[in-house]
């Protein structure tokens, strides 16, 4: 047998592997896609799917009263505001706590106290309801 006749005769098995290898491929690419969604769809909470989140927060209180907060305003009894590490100065949240809901913004960083996820000032704390450290839900508010 010449090298073409061999050649040619290893072709239809050569096609067969390239087809094999390609079938496989395509079920390893749906295999991974239909993980990827499940994983998304069914690892995260109901409420972070929804856009709200739980975080630990407490009030600054009365003592933080006219200091200057890292977003450039001075803390005052009626200020509505939270204090946050990583959201942006200005970015709008909602609070919710024991069925109270509060729009506000960050005006600070923070928190300054270990535990807590944000500071509420005063203000916010006293509209909400919230004494002490407690348990909020808090989710972005759209803009535009």
């Amino acid at each position: 047998m010449t090298d073409d006749a061999a050649i040619r005769a290893m072709r239809p098995g050569l096609a067969m592997r390239e087809l094999a290898l390609a079938a496989l491929a395509l079920l390893v690419a749906v295999a991974a896609v239909a993980i990827t969604e499940h994983t998304r769809h069914h690892s995260t909470p109901a409420a972070e799917r929804q856009g709200s989140y739980t975080a630990v927060a407490g009030s600054s209180g009365p003592a933080a009263f006219g200091r200057r907060t890292a977003c450039g305003g001075i803390l005052r009894p009626d200020t509505i505001g939270v204090a946050h590490p990583t959201l942006p100065c200005g970015a709008k949240i909602f609070v919710t706590y024991g069925g109270a809901t509060v729009l506000t913004q960050v005006i600070d960083r923070g928190p300054y106290v270990a535990g807590r996820e944000f500071d509420l000032t005063d203000a916010l704390a006293r509209r909400l309801g919230l004494e002490g450290q407690k348990q909020i839900t808090w989710s972005y508010a759209r803009t535009g």
